[in-house]
């Protein structure tokens, strides 16, 4: 039987077991190394032919759980946690290209994965090109006989730009490249992009898989194969995820499709709203019919788009947010069930000139919301004080 992503998620971690009375909640193992009765035993479980844990670096119970259920999530073969979001991506960054490879990215790219790629990778041999990822030809015209990777964001932070994800997946393989894709703005409740032709799937943990900024980490989401070559460049690289992260990520897990539902329902109401306000210069929201990729959009995302969205605001910023303070706090993060506030110059994109953060079209006026989950009514009545 094929379930809901709702479904899967609610029933995370769930193991059939040859005993009653087991626990309902997996506990968190926290033991740094296991014990073997025979050097068979120690082989089987180095070699990975058990499943068994044996080094806290090279994986743990809790961690191999929370792999399980969003392999499940994203109907993948595999997945590997990583210590943080951007531990996922350089990780499945270096599962793919070594030096004299080549790697074609959005330039619209979270500001952290912008410094990966335009400083850290270079250092590498990884020769790396910017490009607008929602225009085909430009993307075409970007690949190379060496590129290797292709790398989009689903959702673009923060201006949400929306990637066509089957068209870009088609050119990435037509040139012998694969395609990965951070889904971290849409999560696997909203969005699958295997199957869409993805070929990686990469989320930052501690936003809406866990959902309530109590726990850290990064995974990513493919076949069999190109896990196995992630896992081993992050056991390497000394990035993989403490059992209790693993553990705190897999509880929020549970609410992830009631929890979605939620914050893409009132995202699109505060867009509706904020685009009709006085204040307000430009909403960016995929699913306002004035945005440029809104009828992809409705195909990729059709039960919603998730819960953020920024605006540029006309006036005093530091008056909004000091009106919102214990509200809507300022925030550099994002996903948590409580509504919060960042600003993407100073925070996300702070890396980037001024003059480089106004070609991507990041104005020193833009805000962005992540939507909560809380009441629509109380939310609209805060952000409309904040405004008069």
């Amino acid at each position: 039987m094929t379930y809901t992503p709702q479904t899967l998620a609610a029933r995370a971690g769930e193991e059939a077991a040859p005993h009653s009375g087991r626990p309902l909640i997996e506990g968190i193992a926290a033991s740094t190394v296991y014990a073997f009765d025979s050097l068979t035993d120690l082989e089987a479980a180095l070699s990975g032919s058990s499943g068994l844990p044996f080094y806290y670096r090279n994986g743990t119970p809790n961690a191999a759980t929370l792999e399980r259920a969003v392999a499940a999530l994203e109907g993948t073969e595999a997945a590997v946690c990583a210590a943080s979001g951007m531990g996922a991506l350089l990780g499945a960054f270096l599962a793919i290209a070594a030096a004299g490879d080549h790697i074609v990215a959005d330039q619209q790219a979270y500001g952290g994965t912008f410094a990966l790629l335009t400083a850290e990778l270079p250092r590498l041999g990884i020769e790396v090109s910017l490009v607008d990822a929602t225009d085909l030809e430009a993307v075409t015209a970007a690949l190379r006989p060496n590129t290797r990777l292709l790398h989009v964001e689903a959702l673009s932070n923060p201006l949400m730009t929306v990637a066509d994800l089957p068209a870009l997946a088609e050119l990435a393989h037509a040139h012998g490249a694969r395609l990965s894709v951070d889904s971290t703005f849409a999560s696997p409740a909203l969005l699958r992009p295997a199957e869409h032709g993805a070929d990686l799937v990469v989320h930052s943990l501690s936003k809406y898989l866990s959902g309530h900024s109590n726990a850290m980490g990064g995974i990513v989401a493919g076949s069999r194969e190109l896990i196995e070559s992630v896992r081993l460049r992050l056991v390497r690289l000394g990035a993989t995820v403490s059992a209790f992260d693993a553990w705190m990520t897999l509880q929020g897990l549970k609410t992830l499709g009631l929890r979605m539902r939620a914050h893409a329902g009132n995202a699109q109401a505060i867009a509706d709203v904020l685009s009709n306000h006085p204040r307000i210069e430009r909403v960016y929201h995929p699913g306002l019919e004035d945005h440029p990729q809104f009828e992809l959009a409705q195909r990729l995302f059709p039960e919603g788009y998730g819960g953020m969205l920024s605006f540029e605001l006309r006036g005093d910023l530091e008056e909004f947010v000091a009106r919102l303070r214990g509200k809507i706090p300022l925030a550099p993060s994002l996903a948590d069930v409580a509504s919060t506030l960042s600003y993407p110059a100073g925070t996300s994109h702070r890396a980037l000139s001024p003059e480089a953060r106004a070609a991507l079209g990041i104005s020193d006026q833009l805000l962005r919301l992540s939507v909560g989950i809380e009441d629509i009514g109380d939310l609209l009545a805060d952000l409309e004080a904040a405004l008069a």
